[in-house]
């Protein structure tokens, strides 16, 4: 690998800058979630997906919505319900009586950062209309494929404790996720910070009065990839990598360990978590900081497990925990 020139440090270095300023914009808008901040960063230098889960009023929506402000991004979002059609998603034809002919009209999936609200309450096969756009970056109607702008990111939310009326995701689906972060309920100090807010006058429905600005833009965000991809990785962390995706395959608690693309998904968030942290080499901390987001739903516990009280990421972590770390 070549030594990267000045000018290609400078830049790096610039895009880093502006990516970490995110995180103080945000905070104008929603208080506490750091590292849901940090996983939306890093799944769009990974150009990956993201699964939010969280009880309702955490303000899951409101942290897509300040991302995409402060990154003067296109921003859509999509409410599923039982009754949404794949074509509410990703468009369809509609025939023009003026012309006597059928023109495309594009879905809410034609933009940047695809917010898809409560998506295991609509069915299977509303579902799968996103797997394409997730995976091929593209929608085809009516046999033509149209590509998807870029940067593109499905942020799709799901509720963890009412399970009533929905249709979870299969493990194929989870899978397309780059991350599954899961956002906590507010501390005590959060929520009273929260409430301060709200007496100001804070408005959620209007960033633009909450002062948030755009800090960093999509060029930023083409540099910042480039250097991830510069980002090396020694035979050592890649064989780390996979010795803890195939300790999952052998866990007693799991009936699914993690598959071969999720390995890559790791070693990929690690690199770029790796970037952030101003490293352009992955270490093991690296790999250890990412694995819980990057695993947890690409495993699937035993039900004798689940009754004792084991959770994907108690698995995950005493994984890590007797995986032997190269020196």
């Amino acid at each position: 690998m070549s030594a990267p020139t000045p000018e290609t440090a400078e830049h790096s270095d610039d895009a880093r800058a502006s990516l970490e300023a995110l995180r103080t914009e945000i905070a104008k808008a929603v208080v506490g979630q750091d590292s849901a901040v940090t996983g939306l960063v890093v799944a769009l230098l990974c150009r990956g997906h993201v699964l939010l889960e969280g009880v309702p009023g955490v303000a899951k929506t409101l942290l897509v919505r300040a991302l995409a402000a402060s990154l003067e991004l296109d921003t859509k979002r999509v409410q599923f319900t039982p009754d949404l059609m794949p074509s509410d998603v990703t468009g369809s034809l509609v025939y023009d009586a003026r012309t006597a002919e059928f023109s495309f009209q594009p879905g809410p999936v034609f933009t940047n950062l695809l917010l898809a609200d409560e998506i295991n309450r609509t069915p299977p096969k509303t579902q799968s209309s996103l797997l394409e756009a997730m995976e091929e970056r593209q929608v085809t109607v009516d046999g033509a494929p149209r590509p998807l702008p870029e940067p593109f990111l499905v942020a799709a939310t799901q509720n963890p404790v009412e399970y009533e009326g929905t249709y979870p995701l299969p493990e194929a689906q989870l899978d397309r996720f780059l991350l599954k972060l899961t956002v906590p309920l507010p501390s005590r100090d959060d929520e009273i910070n929260v409430l301060a807010r709200h007496a100001e006058g804070f408005n959620p429905r209007d960033l633009h009065a909450a002062g948030l600005r755009p800090v960093a833009t999509p060029a930023d965000l083409e540099a910042a990839r480039t250097a991830v991809a510069k980002t090396s990785v020694s035979p050592e962390i890649a064989g780390y990598v996979v010795d803890i995706c195939r300790a999952t395959r052998d866990s007693p608690s799991l009936t699914l360990g993690v598959s071969p693309r999720g390995a890559t998904a790791l070693l990929s968030t690690a690199r770029a978590w790796a970037w952030l942290t101003g490293r352009d080499y992955v270490i093991p901390d690296d790999v250890k900081a990412l694995a819980l987001p990057t695993l947890r739903h690409r495993i699937q516990l035993r039900p004798e497990a689940e009754m004792e009280g084991v959770t994907a990421d108690s698995v995950i972590t005493a994984i890590l925990a007797h995986v032997p770390v190269p020196r």
